[in-house]
């Protein structure tokens, strides 16, 4: 496997335009539109939230439905979420319109919304987005990438990721983009992931495989601890690269799932990492503990402690947050067996052993946490199970943003 530049369209037959359609911002693009040359297999995860936006519930039927689908409408600014009937007459209408533009069945549009909850999109704009975009589809890099740049909404930058492995001597790519910074807590399966490969798959293995790549990837990042009405991420797969079709788990499958397992694991960690007013990173690495899942719900319950998140933002090794939220999460530990690291760019250091403090430099400890990416490694001293979670400091930043989000 090797990682490549790109994301969207780094995979054969895919193309993309993007767009400034003023749905709500009127300093910046705000609209995207992904499309295949070929008809595609196609995979989606969705947020578990009971309030489903109106574009989750018309993207889960075309994904269980459809025979196929070839493109993606996606706007930001407003989320179609809490709409009623009407946001479900806008999705239908602006599959209609993308169909008719590019020559494409309406039940091969899939569609996808993010910005304020409630607000009604305005579909002369929609429609008109669509149409400046069509004759504007690029298979070029750049043209992904401006995808990625006009679906964000308060993300710092744009999130691309692509890599290319071989499957029976033939060589295949994977590359997707995301956008997400606030309202971050997925449990599907406001984040949005989209996800191309040129590889020739059956849809019920490409369905398992996401299964399997989001439940360790987009599952195990939080910003805020809230779960959107939008979460989703979609895996469409052309068959263009020319493999023998995958038709049974196997090395071929393996090989796949490793390469998708990277591309969402890059856009996992920079949605954690550029989560709203954010300054670091934070991973948090359990070991040692009785299973996988134990170590799942250890590392999520750190990752989500404000006062913890608090501490990462003031550079301050305050273990006993991090011992506190191992604590409640409901897995049960003896905690004076626990050892704890912390580890960045700047070096790394041990601060407790087996529950209990170490005699450590504290100006260490903080020139070590003083780093755009933090690492808290917890021993818990059990089994042989691991897992990775991240996450992201609490600034200040995170309350002004998300006070006057509306305005």
């Amino acid at each position: 496997m090797k990682k490549i530049a790109g994301g969207v369209t780094a995979a054969k037959g895919f193309s993309a335009a993007h767009t400034a359609a003023g749905i709500k911002y009127q300093d910046r693009e705000d609209m995207a539109l992904i499309y295949s040359s070929a008809p595609c297999q196609t995979a989606g995860t969705f947020t578990s939230n009971v309030v489903k936006a109106a574009p989750v519930k018309w993207d889960r039927k075309l994904v269980e439905e459809s025979d196929y689908t070839q493109a993606v409408v996606v706007n930001a600014g407003i989320a179609n979420a809490c709409t009623g009937e009407e946001g479900m007459e806008y999705c239908r209408r602006t599959a209609e319109c993308a169909g008719e533009e590019l020559d494409i069945p309406t039940d091969a549009v899939l569609v996808a919304s993010t910005g304020v909850i409630g607000m009604q999109l305005p579909m002369n704009r929609i429609c008109d987005g669509i149409r400046s975009m069509a004759p504007r589809l690029s298979g070029e890099l750049a043209a992904g990438n401006g995808a990625a740049k006009a679906i964000m909404t308060t993300d710092t930058h744009e999130k691309e990721a692509a890599v290319t492995f071989e499957v029976d001597g033939v060589e295949v790519t994977v590359g997707g983009m995301c956008k997400g910074s606030g309202m971050i807590h997925p449990n599907m399966c406001t984040m949005l992931s989209f996800v191309t490969t040129d590889l020739a798959i059956e849809k019920n293995l490409l369905q398992e495989a996401l299964r399997a790549v989001v439940e360790d990837t987009y599952n195990m990042i939080s910003v805020d601890g809230d779960t959107s009405t939008n979460d989703t991420c979609l895996l469409m797969a052309n068959g263009l690269a020319g493999n023998r079709k995958i038709a049974e788990k196997g090395t071929s499958y393996d090989a796949f799932v490793e390469a998708l397992m990277e591309v969402n694991r890059t856009l996992a960690r920079m949605m954690a990492g550029d989560g709203e007013g954010a300054t670091a990173l934070f991973e948090v690495k359990v070991i040692g503990a009785r299973s996988k899942e134990e170590a799942k719900i250890l590392s999520k319950s750190v990752i989500t402690s404000s006062l913890t998140k608090a501490a990462i933002f003031g550079h301050d090794a305050n273990w006993g947050r991090i011992l506190c939220a191992l604590g409640y999460a409901g897995v049960d530990f003896d905690p004076e067996k626990v050892d704890l690291w912390f580890e960045s760019k700047n070096g790394k250091i041990q601060i407790i052993e087996n529950g209990v403090a170490l005699d450590y430099s504290e100006e260490e400890a903080t020139r070590i946490l003083t780093s755009d990416a933090v690492t808290a490694i917890c021993d818990m001293k059990q089994g042989n199970a691991s897992a990775t979670a991240w996450g992201c400091d609490l600034t200040y930043d995170y309350v002004k943003i998300n006070a006057d989000y509306r305005s």
